[in-house]
């Protein structure tokens, strides 16, 4: 937005770039992209954040943690971009609990993914009569029914 306020338009159309991870970025992307990173741009910066973070849950050990996520939080926190800086404090209230990922290597992200499911719903839901119609709603968007037709074998 700043850039976008002084008339310059550097970084037009790369919103969807800057949500890849690093391994998965299509190659038709990866020149325009290395351009970006190149600025040094905030926003280039705070991927760069975003990316070493991501490192973090695929150390292999426990031990491992605290060491990487001291330079983690030394380097968002002395990043100078808010929301990074917010991020990482929000992060190391709840640390003791992140670091339990490490003994069990399991998350709640499905269950993140099915409570957003289920708020859209409801969002679109107001226009319901009764719970039951917004439990059918939810039971038909997330309870993984196949409802193509099934093809049946010929006889004989």
């Amino acid at each position: 937005r700043e850039h976008r306020a002084r008339g310059d338009e550097t970084l037009a159309r790369s919103r969807y770039l800057w949500l890849y991870a690093q391994e998965r970025l299509p190659p038709k992307h990866q020149e325009r992209f290395a351009s970006l990173r190149a600025m040094n741009l905030k926003t280039s910066r705070a991927w760069a954040i975003k990316e070493s973070l991501r490192e973090f849950w695929k150390l292999p050990t426990r031990e491992e943690a605290p060491a990487h996520w001291k330079h983690w939080y030394r380097w968002a926190t002395h990043s100078r971009l808010k929301p990074v800086i917010k991020t990482a404090k929000n992060i190391k209230q709840k640390l003791h609990n992140v670091l339990t990922y490490f003994t069990h290597r399991i998350t709640n992200a499905v269950a993140e993914g099915l409570n957003s499911k289920i708020q859209t719903i409801k969002k679109a839901a107001y226009g319901f009569r009764s719970f039951e119609n917004f439990r059918t709603a939810i039971f038909f968007h997330c309870g993984g029914l196949r409802l193509y037709p099934v093809t049946h074998a010929k006889p004989g």
